[in-house]
């Protein structure tokens, strides 16, 4: 019996096993700790309370009673630390001491023949580093949760909860925006000319100028002189291709690629996975297998020609510490297989794409002299396509120059004088927030998704039109554990633990040395916090109106609350600022300024799908039923 965690996964394994061997899906973890308690034996070396997971009884029923029929069991679930971890408590559960059955454990990093024989001529047991490395995490995930959960309840608001790695990444968010909000602009003036050789047009600009006496000069001198070419150099700058897909780089090219949510991109590429289609999904690897770069390669020189071709196979090396060297990168099974998926052709030609010769750009820079100032134009153009051959990764070419001579006389068309502002640092995307998670360690492959999904789902964080805001509730709750717990909410120590989990899964250290450690200093300090911490509010934000409800009870002027915009559970709310005394409160409802229903012309309010994903709808819903994906 080959037991898997998915039954898509089984299906797809029944394709190259033969009728001896019987697929079963455990349908993911059978044991875990229980859901309302925290399930961990401090006192005695952090014991965990295991129990079967609820709604999996039959399951664990079902895979006893096919045990006692099989020659042996074969485990086969996912090569990484939760994959292990399932394996270990699927054989903890069947081994008893009448059915002394045979357990082996088989690890692949593709669902091929090729790789399944593979596999199975060479069996193992389970890795017990990785499984001492998944409780490492797990436990002190549940820890920090189950101990700081009920303090926030008490300091700052009923129904929070705190996350180990999740309030880090909150923090990132509550971080940016406090950014944003001291960010003062300072002015500037972009001065230059659009000029033409022979009508073909070309912009060309000085150097930036910071004030606007000395930028009005600069323009009226432009206005009245000749353009003549001082210098031409053309340089060839090679653009080579990207490394094959890690889990963090596929996410983060997926979320500004086609705007998915981290969340959906594992989804699909667990999919493609259980079906065969690419290799393993969680991977910080950019290693490739000798085999598949041969078959790249063939595949370039017949589809692209020889001029496509390196001279010998392109292998990466990572820069980061700790990566998984023996799992591979992200990459097709099968090169030949065309899919609509977008997911997986992003996969394949990126693949392909990593064994390409880079492209060629001859990039020119022009100087211009006109009276007393240089202005400096400067193009590009492609010479040799390279990588980008592949569809989905065209160079884009917008500003080839004209053949310019050194000498050459420029003809104005109009001179430019534009005033801008510097820009505030950007709101993080999914995307932009993951990069910042992998540079500074926090977090690994398979936990990016969780922990964007779940400070979401927390609405510590929400996403509007692609970018991350921190909400009031996120402010609060970060405020209160860099007040109290600076540690928990440092990077460095953040990064310093995953350093610590990933030395567990290499034999280094131990899980119980790791936990010791961790909980000597986080209990102190959490008795000390529940005795001397200050509550800590929840800011709510202003309207400028007069509480109706406090109107209508006829308060004088002076005592009448405001209607503020709170942050609750389940998102946002009207109330009024005498709350508790006051309990007016009010659907909310957030509009659309300046747009209005193309079907019936009412006003257009941001909504949420049952999924959390923002769309924009009609106001007089149910009555009109118009929706947009896109801001109208």
């Amino acid at each position: 019996m080959v037991i898997v965690e998915s039954p898509t996964k089984a299906r797809t394994l029944t394709k190259f096993l033969g009728a001896e061997y019987q697929i079963e899906a455990s349908m993911g973890h059978l044991r875990d700790l229980p859901k309302k308690k925290i399930g961990v034996d401090i006192e005695h070396d952090f014991t965990p309370e295991y129990v079967i997971v609820e709604g999996k009884a039959a399951t664990v029923a079902k895979l006893k009673k096919l045990a006692k029929g099989a020659a042996a069991v074969i485990l086969a679930t996912d090569p990484d630390r939760e994959g292990e971890a399932i394996a270990f408590h699927i054989e903890t559960l069947l081994k008893t001491k009448n059915l002394k059955l045979k357990f082996s454990r088989i690890v692949f990093h593709e669902i091929t023949q090729s790789a399944i024989s593979a596999a199975l001529d060479h069996p193992g047991e389970v890795d017990l580093k990785l499984v001492d490395a998944q409780y490492g995490r797990r436990v002190l995930d549940r820890l920090v949760g189950y101990k700081l959960s009920p303090l926030l309840w008490q300091k700052v608001r009923r129904g929070l909860s705190a996350g180990r790695v999740q309030s880090v990444a909150v923090r990132l968010v509550v971080e940016r925006e406090e950014e944003i909000r001291v960010f003062q602009p300072e002015a500037y003036w972009v001065v230059g000319a659009v000029l033409a050789k022979n009508k073909a047009e070309f912009p060309a600009y000085l150097k930036k100028i910071n004030r606007e006496e000395e930028a009005q000069t600069a323009a009226e001198t432009l206005t009245n002189t000749e353009y003549l070419v001082k210098n031409v150099q053309t340089r060839p700058v090679k653009q080579w291709p990207f490394p094959p897909f890690t889990t963090a780089s596929l996410q983060r090219t997926a979320g500004t690629r086609f705007g998915w949510s981290a969340k959906k991109t594992m989804r699909t590429a667990q999919s493609l996975y259980e079906q065969g289609l690419i290799t393993y999904h969680r991977t910080d690897s950019v290693n490739l297998a000798q085999e598949a770069v041969e078959k790249a390669r063939d595949y370039i020189k017949q589809k692209f020609g020889q001029a496509y071709l390196p001279d010998k196979g392109v292998f990466y090396k990572s820069g980061k510490k700790n990566v998984q060297g023996a799992h591979e990168a992200i990459r097709p099974t099968d090169l030949n297989f065309q899919s609509e998926d977008k997911l997986y052709q992003l996969i394949r030609e990126r693949f392909i794409s990593c064994q390409m010769n880079p492209a060629i750009i001859n990039k020119t820079k022009v100087v211009i002299s006109a009276d007393k100032y240089e202005l400096v134009a400067e193009g590009e153009k492609l010479v040799f396509a390279g990588f980008t051959k592949i569809s989905n990764f065209q160079y884009p070419i917008s500003n080839e120059l004209p053949n310019l001579q050194a000498k050459d006389k420029l003809d104005l068309i109009k001179v430019i004088n534009e005033k801008k502002f510097t820009l505030p640092p950007a709101r993080y995307t999914e995307a932009a927030l993951i990069k910042v998670l992998e540079q500074k360690g926090i977090g690994r492959p398979s936990t990016y998704a969780p922990i964007l999904s779940t400070i979401q789902d927390r609405f510590y964080v929400e996403k509007k039109e692609q970018k991350l805001f921190p909400t009031a509730i996120g402010a609060a709750v970060v405020k209160f554990l860099l007040t109290y717990f600076p540690k928990i909410m440092d990077y460095e120590f953040t990064a310093g633990m995953e350093q610590g989990l990933d030395e567990i899964a290499e034999g280094k250290q131990r899980a119980l040395d790791l936990l010791k450690n961790f909980y000597s200093d986080f209990n102190s300090n959490l008795i000390n916090v529940k005795e001397k911490a200050q509550r800590t509010k929840i800011e709510a934000e202003a309207t400028g109106q007069k509480c109706p409800e406090c109107q209508k009870r006829g308060l004088p002027a002076g005592r009448q609350g405001e209607v503020v915009i709170r942050t609750g559970r389940f998102g946002k709310f009207y109330s009024c600022s005498r709350f508790p005394e006051c309990k007016y409160t009010k659907n909310y409802k957030e509009l659309v300024s300046n747009a209005v229903c193309p079907d019936c012309g009412a006003a257009v309010v941001i909504r949420k799908s049952r999924r959390g994903r923002q769309f924009y709808g009609c106001d007089a819903y149910p009555k009109c039923k118009w929706m947009s994906w896109q801001k109208p």
